[in-house]
């Protein structure tokens, strides 16, 4: 399979970050969206009580675990997430790295080669999530999912050199990829109509992704060993997770709306000592149907994370990123997306009941805990398929 780049550019003595996703899905849009030109008669759906080749008859791309299934079908998906960071930001002001070199207290200070302040920032971190889903239904009321990911994360930090001062020495990147966290949950029927669904969302994060994620890293000596790197650059919590919800969807006419509340709980700590924070969302989202082949829509996304509970011995560096204390806060997200689906006789009918979504999201406010980097902008690129 092909792959699509982003680049990123960075200004002069910078040096720049190349992510590379899913081109395959990028393709397969283009042609989709074309092929949707030539869009079908539409038929009934009797599981959504609304019509199967209807575009918005799910949510956003972004939205996981939105729809039920009716009983014995099944629907496979693959989604990719990519998410871009630039910058520092303390509660809701942002700080540049000569700010917090000076003035954050490294929290590893009195331990051997740890200078009283920060000596190293997370200038740039991207981060790139392939996620396979599958979901089947066993009866009308319950309908079963999982999800598996990869994960790959890179960040570039500019170090400084000595115990104190602003003189830059150079900057470095770390990497880190594998298989995330596995996810499986089930939906639990509340309420349905010819238009409206309510439905529970009872979920479990499986510990799969590693904790142990190890690169070299340039200290303000000037040295390149390896070390444990910092919480973000993990790929899994290392902690079993509950995931309840509940999730409301309804429609009139060409317009379609609903609701989302979620949570992640943590369930005790990991074996490296320590817990990421609980997270509470909140997300809500309109669509348009301009035609039974594609709609758009819009979604808010409200988020509320804790800050790490407990603390790796193995991670010890003059870095926020170091800190458990630095991790969490308050965010609301802001996106737009676009469904497309295959219609009947699309290309044959080839294409009929394929989706295909796109979901691009801005930060509208940040409040976090401690220096730490600022979210930048998400993409989100998924393809499902009912059977």
């Amino acid at each position: 399979m092909r792959q699509m780049t982003f680049k990123k550019t960075f200004p002069a003595g910078k040096s720049g970050c190349t992510q590379k996703t899913g081109a395959g899905i990028a393709a397969t849009l283009s042609a989709a969206a074309l092929a949707a030109l030539f869009a079908g008669p539409v038929k009934a759906d009797p599981m959504h009580g609304v019509d199967v080749y209807r575009a918005d008859g799910h949510a956003p791309m972004g939205v996981m675990g939105d729809h039920m299934h009716k009983t014995g079908e099944m629907m496979m998906s693959f989604r990719q997430m990519h998410m871009e960071m630039e910058g520092n930001r303390s509660g809701r002001s942002s700080l540049s790295a000569e700010e917090i070199v000076t003035s954050v207290p490294n929290v590893h200070f009195g331990k051997p080669m740890q200078p009283p302040t920060l000596r190293v920032v997370p200038q740039d971190m991207s981060m790139d999530m392939y996620m396979a889903g599958a979901m089947y239904a066993p009866s009308d009321w319950l309908t079963l999912m999982a999800m598996g990911m990869y994960v790959e994360k890179e960040m570039e930090a500019l170090t400084f050199q000595g115990m104190m001062g602003t003189t830059r020495l150079g900057t470095f990147t770390t990497r880190s990829s594998g298989f995330g966290d596995t996810k499986v949950a089930g939906l639990l029927r509340l309420d349905h109509s010819e238009t409206r669904q309510v439905h529970l969302n009872l979920g479990l994060s499986l510990p799969t992704g590693s904790i142990t994620e190890e690169d070299d890293v340039l200290t303000p000596m000037n040295t390149r060993p390896v070390m444990r790197l910092p919480y973000g650059m993990q790929l899994g919590s290392g902690t079993f997770d509950l995931e309840p919800g509940i999730t409301y969807t309804d429609r009139q006419g060409d317009f379609s709306w609903g609701g989302q509340a979620r949570a992640t709980l943590r369930l005790g700590t990991n074996d490296e000592g320590y817990a990421f924070g609980d997270i509470g969302r909140l997300t809500g989202w309109a669509a348009y149907q301009w035609a039974p082949w594609i709609s758009t829509s819009l979604r808010a996304l409200g988020e509320v994370e804790g800050s790490i509970d407990g603390q790796d011995a193995r991670i010890a560096a003059p870095t926020q990123a170091a800190d458990p204390a630095n991790y969490g806060g308050k965010r609301i997200m802001l996106s737009a997306g676009v469904n497309l689906i295959g219609q009947s006789d699309t290309l044959d009918g080839a294409l009929a009941g394929h989706r295909l979504g796109i979901e691009f999201g801005l930060p509208a406010y940040q409040d976090l805990n401690g220096p730490q980097m600022e979210r930048d902008w998400t993409l989100t690129i998924g393809w499902q398929k009912s059977f």
